[in-house]
């Protein structure tokens, strides 16, 4: 069996090399959503999973350190999330692709359809809900 990825809780532990990555992000009120042509959709509180790519400048530190900041530019549909919500670590797969990780995930909800994958073909949502009493997801993933 593979090794479990590793989980980071802060941003200075995370390499620079290109990868995928899993968010983990706890949200403690409802948080409205609304993407581009879809209805809206209101957020329960609980965890959420977020796969990501960090293929640019400075890998996965760059990229998932973003994530981890307060007071950014919203840029993508996740910022809305970390904004709201608290970043409680990441996942990370050096080399990864992060439509290999929503289906290793999948047996989790979608609770907004399109969110983080707009431009996916794959994928219903990049944005997974995490429940309370699930297992931990990505124990012996097979990357």
């Amino acid at each position: 069996m593979p090794p479990d990825p590793p989980f980071h809780d802060r941003p200075d532990t995370l390499p620079p090399e290109p990868g995928a990555y899993v968010l983990l992000i706890a949200l403690g009120r409802d948080l409205p959503l609304r993407l581009p042509g879809k209805p809206e959709r209101v957020l329960a509180p609980g965890r959420y999973l977020y796969c990501g790519s960090a293929r640019g400048p400075g890998g996965l530190r760059a990229r998932v350190g973003r994530h981890f900041r307060q007071g950014k530019p919203e840029r993508w549909h996740i910022d809305r999330l970390t904004a709201a919500g608290r970043m409680l670590g990441a996942w990370i797969v050096p080399d990864g692709d992060e439509c290999a990780l929503v289906a290793a995930l999948s047996g989790l909800p979608v609770p907004v359809p399109g969110f983080g994958s707009s431009d996916c073909r794959r994928c219903a949502s990049h944005l997974l809900h995490w429940p309370d009493g699930a297992p931990i997801p990505l124990r012996n993933a097979p990357f």
